[in-house]
């Protein structure tokens, strides 16, 4: 393919993938500005809340397992020697 076409196909693609990166995907951080955005799932209030509660249960169990684990190598060893 001669470069008189390629390079200006090139450029054509490289700026319509541009454009397309400034309206989607939107992504997981920050609200997209103007007419493009919209606010992401894990800033809204369910999802917050949703999140914490998923982190306090996972800070029990870790609680839970540290016990369990203390607690078995507290007890006295069972086999005779």
């Amino acid at each position: 393919m001669p470069d008189r076409i390629f390079m200006p196909l090139m450029g054509l693609i490289a700026a319509a993938l541009i454009a397309l990166s400034l309206v989607w995907p939107q992504g997981q951080g920050d609200r997209s500005w103007g007419p493009f955005g919209h606010m992401p799932v894990q800033q809204t209030p369910e999802m917050k809340a949703k999140i914490q509660r998923e982190k306090d249960a996972a800070a029990r169990r870790d609680e839970a397992a540290k016990k369990a684990v203390e607690a078995v190598s507290q007890m006295p060893s069972a086999a005779p020697r």
